[in-house]
């Protein structure tokens, strides 16, 4: 799947898959494609991302993702088809243990390895590679330089390719690294561009995030109230999703909402 899923003018199925996706509704979505998957090698990868990024949001669908991975890697043939299951198969890997569920860092790597050596430079997508290999950098290896650099790359890719959706993270990720390093203009600056796209591309489930932490790099404190109030009022919309924003907006959940996993996680 690419990184947006939001070209989608000429194509009612995308179109649907795409509106799906961007509220959060990831199962509904991937079930657009089922009769497609089982024969579109194209389909099958693009269900079994869907299902891999529901994960990443809810901590939920593990087995089902799992199969829908190995389903695409089955009818994988080239080696552009190969390269985009190994780094779902890596990105999957890379949120069990982000959050916690399972510890599967060295799967993740090897994924992202083998994606590395089958997806070549320029194509559309290495910028999504090089975008997951940096958060592995930045998440689990705690190496903000590879990060950045990872970043940068991803942040070029998704720039030549015209790929806003990924835009929208590099902005995010770039300005992340550069709050923790004290440089406030440049982290607003970057927080700004990614919640405008998001915005603009109407990628609801990602808006809380990109207003949370826009908040954090604003010194203004009634400007910073009211973008967590909104991105509280988005999270109930949402039921509670990503999950892992609950400890960011404490007493923002929904009813009988149960945080879970380690709070405002940088992964999205």
């Amino acid at each position: 799947m690419s990184g947006t899923g939001t070209n989608t003018a000429d194509d009612p199925l995308q179109t649907a898959v795409w509106r799906l996706r961007s509220r959060g509704c990831w199962a509904d979505a991937a079930a657009l494609l089922d009769h497609h998957a089982t024969t579109d090698a194209g389909a099958a990868l693009q269900r079994a991302a869907l299902l891999v990024e529901r994960c990443l949001y809810t901590e939920q669908g593990w087995a089902d993702a799992e199969d829908a991975l190995r389903a695409a890697e089955a009818l994988a043939h080239t080696d552009e088809e190969r390269g985009a299951a190994a780094c779902e198969r890596g990105q999957l890997a890379y949120a069990a243990t982000l959050l916690k569920t399972r510890d599967r860092a060295d799967e993740a790597r090897s994924a992202f390895g083998r994606a590395a050596a089958l997806i070549a430079p320029g194509a559309p997508g290495r910028a999504l590679l090089d975008f997951r290999r940096g958060l592995m950098s930045e998440n689990l290896a705690d190496s903000p330089q590879a990060a950045r650099a990872a970043y940068r790359r991803a942040h070029a890719g998704a720039t030549a390719h015209g790929d806003a959706l990924l835009l929208s993270f590099t902005w995010r990720h770039l300005a992340g690294l550069a709050l923790r390093e004290g440089e406030l203009a440049e982290a607003r600056h970057g927080f700004t561009e990614s919640l405008r796209i998001r915005e603009e591309l109407g990628y609801l489930v990602g808006t809380a995030p990109a207003l949370v932490s826009l908040a954090e790099a604003e010194p203004d404190p009634d400007t910073k109230a009211r973008l967590r109030a909104e991105a509280g009022r988005l999270f109930r919309l949402l039921d509670g999703v990503p999950t892992w924003l609950a400890e960011a907006l404490p007493n923002q959940a929904p009813p009988a909402f149960e945080a879970r996993g380690p709070g405002q996680s940088p992964a999205a």
